[in-house]
This record gives structure tokens, C-alpha cells and sequence, in this order.
């Protein structure tokens, strides 16, 4: 049995869950997300507390199984509390400002690149005079945030050498010598 799938999960107040077939609705203060769950999986809500059950033990269902409760209890927290992802734009020269839903991000190309971000996203870029760029993400849906994140992240990877690039704000970026080190 999964030690996660088997784990139950209760649902907080301010939370509504509706199971229809293999689809999950869950509607919270923060927005609304949907879910379509693999067949294997079935779905039971008793008292306010969502239980995951499995078809059999095939490898395929058991994978499922962590899965498809993995996915529900970020859609509950999304809704209830919101996730948030703080992106750092290190480097001489580097910037980052947004207008509405549009992230204008100056890394060391010849041109600025501008990103439209979805409207479940909210954006806010903070500059602060002797410190780097700090882009703020939130939203109520975990993976689209992490996907976009991850797509800011790509124009700029952050670099061995000097640390310069678009890093996640605690991330750990191992640095290697220079040339001049290795005389």
C-alpha cells in the first residue's frame, strides 16, 4: 500500500469538494481548480475526509495511487492558502519590472524579454536600490506555478562561474573556480 495514497485527507472549513466520477472539483476563498483522476483510482468523501482507494496492486495503479492524492491535497491547499515562488535576478545591469500581467525581464540579451503570464498568476517585481531584482509569483494552482516559474528561470540559468542568472530564492547555486585556480 502507498503511504501516501492510504493517508486520508481532511478537508478544512471554507473548502468545498465535489467527487463526480473520476473528476474533482474543489472550490475554495482563493479560486477553483478541477482534476481528472485515472480510472484505477476511486475517490470516497465521508465527513468532510477524502479516502483513495486503488483498483489492484499493479505497479501502474500503485504509482497512481501517492499520485492522485498528491494532486488533490495541493488543489485543497491551493484554494484554502495559496502557493507562492520568489524568483532572484542576479547580475550587474540586470532588471525586471512588470505592467498587469506582463514580466519585463532585462538578463544580458539585446532585448528585454517580455513574458505574458496566465491570468491565475499574480506577478510583482520589487527593486530595491543595492540588491537584485526580486520577482514574487503566486497563485492557487501548484503545478501551473511551478511550470512558469520554471520557464522564467530558463531565459537566465543561473552559472557556475560568477552566480550570475535567474535563481529561486534560497536555491544553492554551486560555484567552481577559475582558470586563474587552476596554476
Amino acid at each position: 500500500m502507498s503511504r501516501i495514497g492510504k493517508s486520508p485527507i481532511t478537508i478544512p472549513s471554507g473548502v468545498e469538494v465535489k467527487v463526480d466520477g473520476q473528476t474533482i472539483t474543489v472550490k475554495g476563498s482563493k479560486g477553483e481548480l478541477t482534476e481528472v483522476l485515472d480510472s484505477a483510482i476511486t475517490v470516497e468523501n465521508v465527513d468532510g475526509v477524502l479516502t483513495f482507494n486503488r483498483a489492484s496492486d499493479a505497479p501502474d495503479h500503485r504509482a497512481k495511487h501517492g499520485l492522485s492524492r498528491a494532486l488533490v491535497q495541493n488543489m485543497i491547499v491551493g484554494v484554502s492558502e495559496g502557493y507562492k515562488k520568489v524568483l532572484e535576478v542576479i547580475g550587474v545591469g540586470y532588471r525586471a519590472t512588470t505592467q498587469g500581467q506582463k514580466l519585463d525581464l532585462s538578463v544580458g540579451y539585446s532585448h528585454p524579454i517580455i513574458i505574458e503570464l496566465p491570468n491565475e498568476i499574480k506577478v510583482t517585481a520589487d527593486t530595491q536600490k543595492g540588491k537584485a531584482p526580486v520577482v514574487t509569483l503566486e497563485s492557487h494552482d501548484k503545478q501551473l506555478l511551478g511550470q512558469v516559474a520554471a520557464k522564467i528561470r530558463s531565459f537566465r540559468k543561473p552559472e557556475p562561474y560568477k552566480g550570475k542568472g535567474i535563481r529561486f530564492q534560497g536555491e544553492e547555486v554551486r560555484r567552481k573556480a577559475g582558470k586563474a585556480a587552476g596554476k
